[in-house]
């Protein structure tokens, strides 16, 4: 989503008209966030106030995977969570409890107020005996004052008390791929995943199976790419030049 088809609450140039070509020729779709922070209405409503429509229906967080995943894994389970209302509605939907006392998991989120009291909380449950899940990998996160610590930070310093390393199941876990894919019907051959960052978007893509492309319009630049052992199958500038082949076909 943040660096694909907006930026910095602003929408990228040729991100509605792709998305549109994507609808007018029935070509199914998921806008992947690692964001747990927020739920798909809130999403959808942040995307249309950039400029961009999304049905929430299309849209698919690492708090709605790693609800599906932890409901797969031990249904009817219990959590101690920490983060914000897109993890903990996840998780209820999901038929969990939210508990302190003898959880099941920690499960460790995106929030600007992460509290020493509460990763105290989460050190002590883990050390007891909680399994550590994490949302996704990311040590940082845009601002428009500049990078903030994210989830992968804090997961950080929650191994180091703990011994303890969380399963990450956001990008670039195969995981969030596959529950995406699921929820389209799709299979790998025929499906794209489109991204600016080579260490989550890219390499989720690669390492799923599907066809990649890199836009040039977030947090890497062309000169970044070499730095990698893996390349992606393109490389664009914007979602622009995309929804201009799009508009090609269609005509």
């Amino acid at each position: 989503m943040d660096g694909v088809l907006v930026r910095e609450n602003h929408a990228i140039d040729g991100a509605g008209r792709f998305l549109a070509g994507l609808q007018e020729r029935g070509v199914p779709f998921l806008v992947l966030t690692n964001n747990s922070m927020f739920t798909r209405r809130d999403l959808a409503a942040r995307l249309v106030a950039s400029g961009v429509v999304v049905p929430e229906e299309s849209i698919w967080t690492s708090a709605l995977a790693t609800a599906r995943f932890l409901a797969n894994q031990r249904p009817g389970g219990s959590a101690y969570v920490i983060g914000e209302a897109g993890l903990t509605t996840a998780l209820y939907e999901a038929g969990y409890t939210q508990t302190d006392r003898a959880p099941d998991y920690v499960v460790l989120g995106e929030t600007r107020t992460y509290s020493f009291e509460r990763i105290t909380t989460a050190v002590r449950l883990i050390r007891d005996g909680a399994r550590f899940i994490a949302t996704n990998p990311d040590p940082t996160g845009p601002s428009a004052e500049g990078p903030l610590p994210a989830t992968g930070s804090v997961a950080a310093l929650i191994s180091h008390a703990t011994g303890t390393t969380p399963y990450f199941v956001g990008k670039p876990n195969p995981l969030m791929i596959r529950t995406a894919l699921n929820r389209l019907g799709a299979h790998s051959e025929s499906t794209t995943m489109i991204g600016d960052r080579m260490d989550t978007d890219v390499l989720a893509g690669l390492e799923s199976g599907l066809q990649t492309v890199l836009v040039l319009s977030g947090v890497t630049d062309e000169g970044d790419i070499e730095r990698f052992p893996y390349r992606p199958t393109r490389v664009v500038s914007s979602v622009a030049v995309l929804a201009e082949e799009l508009s090609e076909l269609t005509a």
